[in-house]
């Protein structure tokens, strides 16, 4: 029999195995609705992946570089802990909304690995986004929170998102993740708001909050209308709208944010 703390850290293993690409060991292979169980914990995976992108950020803040090539090493540690896996799906949706002609067109330009003018033109776009937004922020401590705070929150968007919205298939990664219990999904969207509100401050988190359920909803609007649901591609555009947005609150408005004062 499995004990409740046992299932709390084997979920918080899944989550983790699914967000980054660190590597933990798990016995056993992940069966068909583990993930959507275990969704709850995508927002603690966002905290390696933003902490390593601080971290990063720290030291090359620390020998001298300024906030310009400091913010572009940090994105690139998110990148490498994550394996890009939600710039992934981010340019597949893109491709797939962009390019095709019908809703079965779009699906199977989605699940072409090859990537198109529209998927360039939507990385290059989020990229250039986050990357702004650190360097105009700044000051590593701002930094740092601001990274936490993108990472956790816009994760804790996806376990809500896969629960309301229909997959748009019937197999592919969202399809075999199943569909979250409400528990998992409110014990995410917890998370996520708290982070906001506490790292960045009550009013630029109230701000980012508002921008990140903006997001949710015209991403869950666009893929109702494209191809009748969401799949695992348009779950990474979700992630990728997250963060974007909230780094843009946050450098928007700095002297709100929780710990400004720190160098």
């Amino acid at each position: 029999m499995t004990t409740p703390g046992a299932s709390l850290a084997t979920d918080l293993k899944i989550g983790i195995l699914f967000c980054t690409r660190l590597p933990l060991v798990h016995a056993t292979p992940i069966a068909s609705g583990d993930l959507a169980r275990a969704s709850w914990a995508f927002p603690i995976a966002g905290v390696l992946v933003g902490g390593a992108g601080a971290l990063v950020y720290w030291v090359a803040f620390a020998v001298g570089l300024s906030p310009t090539p400091a913010a572009a090493l940090a994105l690139a540690a998110t990148l490498a802990v994550t394996g890009c896996l939600h710039e992934d799906g981010l340019a597949d949706t893109a491709d797939g909304f962009g390019g095709g002609r019908d809703r079965a067109g779009k699906l199977d330009i989605m699940r072409d690995s090859r990537i198109g003018t529209y998927g360039v033109c939507a990385l290059v776009l989020s990229l250039i986004l986050r990357w702004s937004a650190l360097a105009a922020i700044a000051r590593p401590a701002s930094v740092a929170l601001s990274l936490l705070a993108a990472h956790v929150a816009a994760r804790a968007v996806l376990p809500g998102f896969m629960r309301l919205i229909p997959t748009a298939r019937p197999d592919g990664l969202s399809a075999d993740a199943g569909r979250p219990p409400p528990q998992a999904a409110a014990v995410a969207a917890a998370l996520g708001a708290a982070a906001l509100w506490f790292i960045l401050g009550p009013v630029t988190g109230m701000v980012a909050l508002l921008l990140v359920v903006a997001a949710g909803g015209a991403m869950a609007w666009l893929s109702l209308r494209q191809i009748g649901g969401q799949t695992g591609d348009v779950l990474g555009a979700v992630e990728q709208a997250g963060e974007i947005v909230i780094l843009l609150a946050a450098a928007a408005l700095p002297r709100a944010l929780s710990w400004a004062t720190l160098p």
